[in-house]
């Protein structure tokens, strides 16, 4: 804010400085008196006296003239004190005294430009205000925000901004931070379910391995001599160890359930939307990385889904293609299939193995042509769900050195 007041105090300064030099010139060129109109009429004039044509008379065919003096005619202390406006010529060896009557144009040239200097200086004082109060001090009480999510500090609301320039900005800074929110708290309910569970499955799995090893001991040592005991013995330990088994399985089953919330809204929506948003989002980045984006022909159809979501499926799959790609192309094609609209992008360079193409929508896999690329494996994983939650699909193929990832959005 004070870097901004004395922005403020600068373009003050620098417009007053202005209006006073631009009334300088004026002046200036007010006193500059050549070629002024009554200087005309003097000369002719003075040219008549001198051919002897001149007759008093003839001052009223004269705008600015009003009277000629010959100096004989007058005492010297009268001829050069006057209240009129003067200039002295001389002819024929004699001085006169010419008293004319005229009003500069300037001076109304001068207040017209005075008053467009003085309304231009209230039009930009008048924005710098508005600039001040309704974008640089709202974004005064909000600019710490930021800083504060990133701290954790996620229990204070933000104040709703009535202004037009903050007012969706300011709801979607709440909202971002009712979103943390509530990722926060369903983490540490993942936590505590998570230290239950293991917990749980610690004091189940005690139990049967206990009842193993006492088991295991008794045949160490020969305590069953029958063999119809030994036998019931060694069911009891297989017993035991499905039970194991099962609480293993149910570990396994735990750790496939879905960590990530997907939250869809299933609309309807226009394909060239989302299409737009994409190739509005990477024209310019690609461009700077110098990679080849062509987005072909499509024909503009309704689709189910969450537009967002959508958007943010296409955006991973456009990310993977620029970091696991060569840089050269990438390029966005459209097809039909019976009810679905697929969407294909394609990039060049691909150099993942045939193997390990039907692995790549699993969570927290990443291929053995990742390198130095950090990433978490999580990109085509969250497509996959995304996607399906869309009643839709995504599959993906790998030939001729070129990956292709398509999603199958479903015609409304």
């Amino acid at each position: 804010m004070k870097s901004f007041n004395r922005l403020m105090i600068v373009v003050m300064l620098v417009m007053a400085f202005f209006i006073v030099g631009a009334n300088l010139i004026f002046i200036s060129s007010d006193k500059d008196d050549i070629g002024r109109p009554y200087r005309v009429e003097a000369e002719r004039i003075a040219y008549d006296i001198e051919h002897g044509s001149y007759h008093e008379n003839d001052l009223k065919d004269y705008l600015y003239i009003t009277s000629v003096t010959k100096l004989a005619e007058e005492n010297e202390d009268v001829f050069y004190n006057t209240n009129s406006d003067y200039i002295i010529r001389i002819i024929n060896n004699d001085l006169y005294r010419f008293n004319y009557s005229y009003s500069s144009e300037n001076s109304d040239d001068t207040l017209i430009l005075n008053i467009c200097l003085v309304f231009a200086v209230v039009l930009v004082l008048v924005l710098l205000f508005i600039i001040k109060y309704r974008i640089i001090r709202p974004f005064e009480e909000i600019k710490e925000v930021p800083f504060e999510l990133a701290k954790g500090h996620l229990s204070m609301p933000l104040k709703e901004s009535k202004g037009e320039y903050f007012g969706r900005f300011v709801w979607g800074l709440d909202l971002l931070r009712e979103k943390l929110e509530s990722q926060k708290a369903r983490e540490l309910e993942l936590q505590k379910e998570k230290k239950t569970l293991v917990l749980s499955l610690s004091h189940d799995i005690k139990t049967p391995l206990g009842v193993i090893e006492l088991y295991s001991k008794a045949l160490e040592k020969g305590l069953y001599t029958d063999e119809q005991k030994k036998k019931e013995t060694a069911q009891n330990i297989a017993l035991n160890c499905n039970e194991i088994k099962n609480y293993i399985n149910d570990i396994i089953k735990a750790s496939n359930n879905e960590f990530l919330e997907f939250e869809v809204n299933n609309e309807e929506f226009y394909l060239s939307e989302l299409v737009d948003t994409v190739q509005e989002f990477y024209n310019d980045k690609l461009t700077l990385l110098k990679t080849d984006f062509t987005v072909g022909e499509y024909r503009n159809r309704v689709l189910k889904g969450d537009i967002d979501r959508s958007v943010e499926v296409l955006q991973n799959i456009v990310e993977n293609a620029v970091k696991y790609g060569d840089g050269k192309q990438i390029r966005v094609s459209f097809s039909d299939e019976e009810d679905c609209t697929l969407i294909s992008v394609s990039n060049s360079g691909c150099t993942l193995n045939e193997n390990e193409l039907s692995h790549i929508f699993e969570s927290f896999w990443r291929g053995s042509n990742v390198g130095s690329v950090a990433g978490s494996g999580l990109g085509l994983y969250i497509c996959r769900h995304l996607m399906r939650k869309m009643n839709g699909d995504i599959f993906a193929e790998c030939e001729n050195e070129e990956m292709c990832v398509t999603a199958v959005f479903m015609n409304a």
